[in-house]
């Protein structure tokens, strides 16, 4: 009985930015771009 809500749980659903299409989950900073509710909101770097 214990295990029976392993079944029920699920990943997080996500959600493409409309900036950069990349996944991102939703209500949060998109990690590519650094955009959230269309404005920029954080700075992100390029890895070389």
């Amino acid at each position: 009985m214990r295990r029976a809500y392993n079944s029920v749980l699920k990943l997080p659903q996500l959600s493409t930015c409309p900036h950069c299409s990349a996944p991102y989950v939703p209500h949060r900073v998109c990690p590519a771009c650094g955009h959230y509710k269309g404005r920029q909101v954080l700075t992100v770097q390029a890895f070389a």
